[in-house]
C-alpha cells in the first residue's frame, strides 16, 4: 500500500492527512494557532508558530496512522493564500509576523495607486484587482518596515514567499525556495498568461526579483522533505493554493464547473481551461493549475472575506454560542431572520464589491429580535454573499449556473446549504468527502509521484452524499435579495464616512 502526506495549512489551524492508494484518509491531526489582530484591521500569524504545527500534525498522524515514513510514496501541500512571510535566508527565521489575507493595513497604498490609474495594468497582467488582500502590497509594506528591508533584500539576505514557500523551504532544511503557479497567481506580481514574475510590477511595488522563490507546477517532484523531520527522506509531489486544491479535489476540470468551499471565507471559482477569461464584474481570473509539464489551466475566482469566521463571531465575539456547530441549532429555533440582517463586513467586503472601507452591519432588529434570529441572519449573510458572487460569475461567462458542488466545514450545516439552495435558486451539491482541500492536495501529489495515469482515473472517488433543492418561491427569492442590497449599501464605506 502506498500512502499519501497532505499538509493542509489554513487560515486558523494546520493539519495533515494520511490517504492512502484509493484516497481514503487513515488518520488525521490539526492543531490551531493564534491569531494576532495588533490594530483594527490587522491580523497577523507567528509563521514560526504554523511552522511548528505542520511538523507536529504531521508526526501524529504518520503516528496514528501506525505507518513507516517510508511508506509514504508523496506528500502534498496546499496552503491559504496571500498570506506573506519574510525570513533571514541565513537563519531562517521570520524576521517580521505574517501578514495574512484578511489584513487591510496597505489599504490607503492601492487607493494611490488606483488614483494613479494602475488598475487596468495590474488587471491585464495579473488578473486582480487594487486591494490590500494580495501579497504584492504586503511584502511592499514589510520590507519598508524593517531596518534596512529593501537593502537586505536586493543583496540577497531575504527571502520572500507565501505559505507554501516558506514551508518547503523549512521542510527541504533550506534547500528549496520554490511557488507553484497557483499560489504565484495571487500574488499580484506574476503575468499569468506567461507564468513568470513581471519587471514592471516588481518595480512599482519596489519588491527585487532577488527575494522571489522560484515559480514551479502543482504537481511534480518539486522538493524533498528532509529526513530529520519525519524520520525518512519524502518527495513533496505537489503545492496548490487551497482554493484551488478545492476545485480540483471537487474533480472541477471542465470548463464551466463550479464550486464554492465554505471556510474562513468562501470561495467561489468557475473553472475555464486554458482560457483565461477577463472578467467585467470585478471577479478575479486566476490560474488553476499546472500539472507536470503541461500547460497552465485557469479559473474565474470570487471571494468572500467571512464565511465561517462570522460564525466564530458568534462564539467568540458575542458568546451566544460555545462551539460553532451550535449555530445551527440556535438558528433552527426560529422559521427566519425575524426581517434581521447582517452583513459581515467585519475586514471589509470582497468580491464583487471590493470594498475596504466597509464595515459589518447588523440591521432590522427590534425588540423581539433573539440570539436565534441573529444566527439565522448570520447563516443567511453568508448565503446572500454567495450569491452575489454566482450573479456576477453568470454575467462574465453568460451562463446560468445550474448546480453548486460545495464543499468546506461550514457545509456540514444543512442548515446553511438548504438556505444556499434556496437564495440561489439552483440544486446544491455536497460530497461525502466535505474536507475537498485537502483531497486535492493528495489526488496532484499521487499525479506528481505517478501513482496514477492521469485525472480520469481519478474519476471514481468524488461521491455524492447530500443534495438541495431550492424550495422558495421566486418571488420571495427576489425580495430577500432586495433587502440584502439596500443592507450592504448601508455597509458600505462606513470607514470614510466618520
Amino acid at each position: 500500500m502506498k500512502y499519501i502526506l497532505a499538509l493542509d495549512q489554513g487560515t486558523t489551524s494546520s493539519r495533515s492527512i494520511i490517504y492512502d492508494e484509493f484516497l481514503q484518509p487513515v488518520a488525521s491531526a490539526q492543531r490551531e494557532f493564534t491569531q494576532h489582530f495588533p490594530q483594527p484591521g490587522w491580523v497577523e500569524h507567528d509563521a514560526s508558530e504554523i511552522w511548528d504545527s505542520i511538523v507536529s500534525t504531521a508526526r501524529e498522524a504518520v503516528a496514528k496512522a501506525g505507518i513507516k515514513p517510508q511508506d509514504i510514496a508523496a506528500a502534498g501541500i496546499t496552503n491559504q493564500r496571500e498570506t506573506v512571510v519574510v525570513w533571514d535566508r541565513a537563519t531562517g527565521e521570520p524576521v517580521h509576523p505574517a501578514i495574512v489575507w484578511q489584513d487591510r493595513r496597505t489599504g490607503d497604498f492601492m487607493d494611490a495607486l488606483r488614483g494613479e490609474g494602475k488598475e487596468a495594468l495590474i488587471q491585464e497582467r495579473t488578473g486582480l484587482l487594487l486591494d490590500p488582500y494580495f501579497s504584492a502590497s504586503k511584502i511592499h509594506w514589510i520590507l519598508g518596515e524593517i531596518p534596512n528591508g529593501h537593502t537586505r533584500a536586493l543583496v540577497g539576505e531575504l527571502a520572500v514567499g507565501t505559505i507554501d514557500s516558506w514551508l518547503i523551504y523549512k521542510l527541504s532544511g533550506g534547500k528549496t525556495h520554490v511557488t507553484d503557479v497557483s499560489n504565484a497567481s495571487r500574488t499580484m506580481l506574476m503575468n499569468i498568461r506567461l507564468g513568470c514574475w513581471d519587471a514592471e510590477l516588481l518595480a512599482l511595488f519596489g519588491i527585487p526579483e532577488a527575494v522571489l522563490p522560484k515559480i514551479v507546477s502543482s504537481s511534480g517532484r518539486l522538493a524533498e522533505i528532509d529526513a530529520s523531520f519525519l524520520g525518512h527522506s519524502v518527495p513533496i509531489c505537489s503545492a496548490i493554493g487551497d482554493q484551488q486544491s478545492a476545485l480540483f479535489g471537487q474533480l472541477c476540470t471542465r470548463p464551466g464547473m463550479v464550486k464554492c468551499t465554505y471556510g474562513t471565507g468562501c470561495f467561489l471559482l468557475v473553472f475555464t481551461g486554458a482560457e483565461a477569461i477577463a472578467s467585467s464584474n470585478r471577479l478575479l481570473t486566476t490560474v488553476a493549475w499546472r500539472i507536470g509539464d503541461g500547460r497552465m489551466e485557469y479559473a474565474l475566482e470570487g471571494s468572500v472575506f467571512m464565511g465561517g469566521a462570522s460564525i466564530q463571531w458568534l462564539r467568540d465575539g458575542l458568546g451566544i454560542i460555545r462551539s460553532a456547530p451550535e449555530v445551527n441549532e440556535l438558528a433552527a429555533r426560529v422559521p427566519d431572520s425575524g426581517g434581521v440582517v447582517l452583513v459581515p463586513a467585519f475586514t471589509g467586503l470582497g468580491a464583487p464589491y471590493w470594498d475596504s472601507a466597509a464595515r459589518g452591519a447588523l440591521l432590522g432588529m427590534t425588540r423581539g429580535t433573539t440570539a436565534a434570529h441573529i444566527a439565522r441572519a448570520t447563516l443567511d449573510g453568508i448565503a446572500f454573499q454567495v450569491a452575489d458572487l454566482v450573479a456576477a460569475m453568470e454575467k462574465d461567462s453568460a451562463k446560468k449556473i445550474t448546480t453548486l458542488r460545495v464543499d468546506g466545514g461550514a457545509c456540514a450545516s444543512d442548515l446553511l446549504m438548504q438556505t444556499q439552495a434556496d437564495i440561489l435558486g439552483v440544486e446544491v451539491e455536497c460530497p461525502s468527502n466535505i474536507e475537498s482541500t485537502a483531497l486535492g492536495a493528495a489526488m496532484l501529489a499521487g499525479l506528481g509521484a505517478g501513482i496514477w495515469p492521469d485525472i480520469d482515473a481519478l474519476s471514481a472517488i468524488r461521491n455524492t452524499e447530500r443534495r438541495f433543492e431550492a424550495q422558495t418561491a421566486p418571488r420571495d427569492r427576489k425580495a430577500k435579495l432586495k433587502t440584502w442590497k439596500r443592507a450592504v449599501k448601508r455597509a458600505r464605506k462606513w470607514e470614510t464616512n466618520l
